[in-house]
């Protein structure tokens, strides 16, 4: 009897012991663990868009400065990057192994708008957090889902500010519009008619491409046909090249302006052979030749942990999509889970401690900036231009 005592007794210590232990387990978040966070990010590494795929990279040398400087509440930053070509049937299968086989916390960055809609939904039902993918369509943050934070300015923003640019500032009067034929195309077409309608004016041209055209020669002499005097460009960057030497070939010399997805000056003046010289583009971060001090800093973590990628827009960008996300892991603290990572996102108001410009979160507002400026390639260096420019309210 008394042995049976003691046996009951030392269960009931154990118990009292090992409960608490097994029910902290079990309130651990996927992955987190005690000194580290998996994050996942899908990324065109092949294909048309691999210009693009040097932001992963770049967040994964940011995450390396980070885990250097004591990593985030005593845990390192881990991140899996899944190549998918840039085909959304792709990206589905890569993501869909990040969740289920990885386990990743979140994910940062994904490249893409055709590619990031195609996981949306998946992402959104299994409640994982998608941090700052980069694509500026609208269709990401409005209307507001709970799980998904961008910060990429709307391509309606980029098309309707590049207008505006162009008709007040480059006092153009004839412009046409050559887009990818995609949301990422369609949206800054409507960005820039709904701007020419304010000034009583109307596109002379408007030519859509396909990313899978391989010859623009006949695109691009409708653009010369319609006699404009101001090209706006939203292009993969190898059919931007293409376009601008079948331009000389014609003898066709209009302005050029382009949104940010072609705005790193130094490798499209590589794929031009030079020919980038002029072209306006706007920006939406500190450009990475600017003596901002994050930059600076930025520029010496790159030679440090990645000297042999090109610094340039699109590996920097790699740097800023992750900006937010360290700040809300920083706001969360050590008790960290997915839900209290997107209350910390919520948090962020007028937040200007990253590359970017007055980055704002809310319940209902997944939208965090919408600011950019202008910058144009002079002397085959990116020159900022302007102020920050938003969309009137």
């Amino acid at each position: 009897m008394k042995l049976r005592k003691n046996v009951m007794l030392m269960i009931g210590i154990l118990m009292a012991v090992s409960l608490p232990m097994l029910l902290n387990c079990a309130k651990k978040e996927v992955g987190v663990t005690e000194d580290e966070i998996l994050v996942g990010v899908w990324s065109a590494q092949t294909g048309p868009a691999a210009l693009w795929g040097a932001v992963a990279r770049g967040t994964d040398c940011y995450f390396k400065m980070i885990n250097d400087e004591g990593g985030i509440h005593g845990r390192k930053l881990k991140l899996l990057i899944r190549d998918d070509g840039y085909q959304p049937a792709r990206t589905k299968a890569v993501v869909k192994e990040l969740v289920e086989k990885d386990g990743v916390f979140a994910f940062v960055g994904g490249l893409g708008t055709a590619t990031g809609m195609a996981v949306k939904d998946y992402l959104h039902a299994n409640k994982i957090p998608s941090i700052a993918p980069a694509t500026g369509s609208q269709l990401f943050g409005n209307p507001p889902t709970r799980y998904l934070f961008t910060i990429y300015p709307t391509y309606t923003t980029e098309g309707s500010l590049l207008t505006k640019y162009a008709v007040e500032t480059l006092k153009s009067e004839k412009i046409a519009f050559f887009y990818q034929n995609d949301d990422y195309g369609e949206e800054g077409l409507k960005g820039a008619e709904d701007r020419l309608a304010k000034y009583n004016m109307e596109l002379v041209a408007k030519v859509s491409v396909e990313i899978t055209d391989t010859d623009l020669s006949s695109h691009v002499l409708k653009l010369r046909e319609s006699e404009a005097d101001t090209v706006i460009m939203f292009l993969l960057p190898k059919q931007a090249a293409m376009t601008l030497k079948e331009a000389t070939k014609l003898d066709f010399k209009p302005k050029w302006l382009t949104t940010s997805t072609l705005s790193d000056v130094d490798v499209m003046n590589k794929i031009t052979g030079g020919l980038w010289e002029g072209v306006f583009f706007d920006n939406w971060a500190e450009l990475p030749n600017s003596d901002h001090p994050l930059m600076v800093k930025y520029r010496e973590v790159h030679k440090k942990y990645a000297p042999k990628e090109h610094w340039g827009v699109f590996f920097a960008a790699g740097f800023v999509f992750a900006e937010p996300f360290v700040e809300a892991l920083r706001r969360v603290g050590r008790d960290l889970t997915r839900e209290k990572l997107v209350e910390a996102m919520e948090s962020i108001k007028n937040w200007n401690g990253g590359s970017t410009h007055n980055v704002t979160f809310g319940p209902n507002l997944r939208q965090g900036t919408n600011s950019i400026f202008i910058g144009k390639c002079e002397n085959g260096r990116a020159v900022r231009i302007s102020d920050w420019m938003e969309i009137e309210q």
